[in-house]
């Protein structure tokens, strides 16, 4: 007969940390073949055998109106859970992002003298830094996947283990920008990719100026070929409409049909990458491809942001060098002059190119560990240790 197992608790919030407990109980699985998986678990950890007791779709709010709706619904989930997973005695609970539901019941349960674990960091590194107080009293173990973050943990006295990124274990290290333009059915030319971000308000903000700076980099190199991705039906829409008055530019727009990998499809074809801030640049990073980032966001944010933010660039490519590879325009320098200035730059420096792409292979090296099986092993040796109540 099989000894039972160990009994993770694990709660992921929306579909990126669905991904990330699917792949974190598969590696635990193969440590402890017999262990059991409750909490809240989205499609893909339901098909590795993870129990949830309510549909994750109940966690996925987007806005702050949406959020103060719901309230209620949400205070009464993480009570419940928290019942549920005392009563199942659970050796560990394992929070997948969702830092405002996840922490919360971390600390919970850690009073309780349960170990605790979260997996992505918040950016507490960035911005209101005091936040890492709470972590250290909710928190047994953090599960980081950049480098920084540790570092950062280490100087707060919260253990910590740099894990790696999934986007780096899963993408290839060399990219064929050839064969990307093949698959696109795209002819030999220098192709330029304009990825002003999903969200409806990011392509009525941000893509205008990337049109303009299309505009000028036209004027110099007219051979440039322009590409657009568009992720839903919606997208499109807004991407045509706002595309039908430069019909003087060669542009060139994929959508969903090429499924959920789009932008980062248009990406690996294309010479250099404009783009908003976000994980687009760390998907150009680790396809090697220069970039050129910008982001504007309403006044009043951004004073905000300014007094708040703790930290010298706002894109992963710099953070992780400690200096500025790449441009970031942002805010007032976020305008269609600088933006066509700095991918021209890039098209015809080509030594640069190569340079920053070599700086780029380093990262990926540095960033590929294995995420869920590095994770898995820290939860491992976390179960052999002493609960620690704070």
């Amino acid at each position: 007969m099989n000894s039972p197992g160990p009994i993770f608790g694990i709660v992921a919030g929306e579909a990126s940390g669905d991904t990330l407990g699917a792949d974190l109980i598969r590696a635990l699985k193969v440590q402890h073949p017999n262990a059991r998986f409750i909490g809240i678990a989205g499609p893909q950890m339901l098909s590795e055998g993870a129990e949830t007791l309510v549909p994750m779709e109940r966690l996925s709010v987007m806005g702050l109106v949406e959020v103060l709706g719901r309230l209620r619904e949400l205070f009464g989930i993480r009570d419940q859970l928290i019942a549920h997973l005392l009563e199942q005695k659970i050796d560990v609970f394992i929070g997948i992002d969702a830092p405002d539901f996840n922490l919360r019941i971390a600390a919970e349960l850690k009073a309780k003298g349960l170990r605790t674990v979260h997996y992505v960091s918040p950016s507490v590194w960035a911005w209101r830094q005091g936040r890492v107080h709470g972590i250290r009293a909710s928190v047994d173990l953090m599960l980081c996947l950049l480098p920084f973050e540790k570092a950062f943990y280490d100087q707060h006295d919260v253990d910590a283990v740099f894990v790696g990124h999934p986007l780096a274990d899963s993408m290839p290290r060399i990219n064929d920008t050839a064969a990307a333009q093949q698959r696109l059915g795209l002819t030999p030319a220098p192709y330029v990719a304009l990825l002003p971000g999903s969200r409806r308000g990011e392509v009525a903000s941000l893509l205008p100026l990337l049109l303009e700076a299309a505009r000028g980099i036209h004027a110099k190199r007219p051979d440039c070929v322009f590409l657009i991705p568009a992720i839903n039906a919606e997208r499109r829409a807004d991407i045509d409409a706002l595309v039908a008055d430069y019909s003087e530019l060669s542009i060139r727009v994929f959508d969903q049909r090429l499924g959920a990998g789009v932008g980062r499809e248009i990406m690996a074809a294309a010479d250099v990458v404009a783009l908003a801030s976000g994980t687009a640049t760390l998907e150009a990073l680790l396809l090697k491809k220069p970039m050129v980032v910008t982001y504007r966001l309403h006044w009043l944010t951004w004073l905000i942001a300014r007094f708040l933010v703790r930290i010298p660039f706002v894109s992963l490519p710099n953070l992780l060098a400690g200096r500025r590879i790449v441009p970031e325009l942002l805010q007032g320098q976020a305008n269609p002059k600088n933006i066509a200035h700095e991918v021209l730059a890039w098209l015809n420096d080509p030594v640069r190119v190569s340079e920053t792409a070599v700086s780029f292979e380093h990262f990926h090296q540095q960033l590929a560990r294995n995420a869920s099986v590095t994770g898995a092993h820290a939860i491992t040796e976390l179960l052999a240790k002493p609960v620690r109540v704070p």
